[in-house]
C-alpha cells in the first residue's frame, strides 16, 4: 500500500459510522479505477463536513456541478 493511499484512507475516517464503511469501501473497489479528474473530485467530496457529505451520498441533498457524478454514483453503490 502506498504512502498516498493511506493518507487517503486517514482521510477517510469520519465521525459517522455509515460514512466510514461507505468510503472504506469505494477506496477498496473503485478508487483504483478512477481517471485522475474523478480522483480529485472524490478527494474535493472529503472537504465536505460529515453530515453534507453523508447528505449527498445519500441523495438528500442536490448535488453541486463541481462534483464528478460517476464518483457519487459508484459512492452510492456501496
Amino acid at each position: 500500500m502506498t504512502i498516498e493511499l493511506n493518507r487517503l484512507r486517514w482521510r477517510c475516517r469520519r465521525g459517522l459510522l455509515e460514512l466510514d464503511i461507505v468510503l472504506e469501501r469505494f477506496i477498496e473497489h473503485h478508487y483504483s479505477s478512477l481517471s485522475e479528474l474523478e480522483k480529485a473530485s472524490f478527494i474535493e467530496l472529503l472537504t465536505e463536513a460529515d453530515n453534507d457529505l453523508w447528505e449527498l451520498i445519500s441523495g438528500v441533498n442536490a448535488v453541486s456541478a463541481s462534483y464528478n457524478g460517476r464518483v457519487l454514483s459508484l459512492l452510492r453503490q456501496c
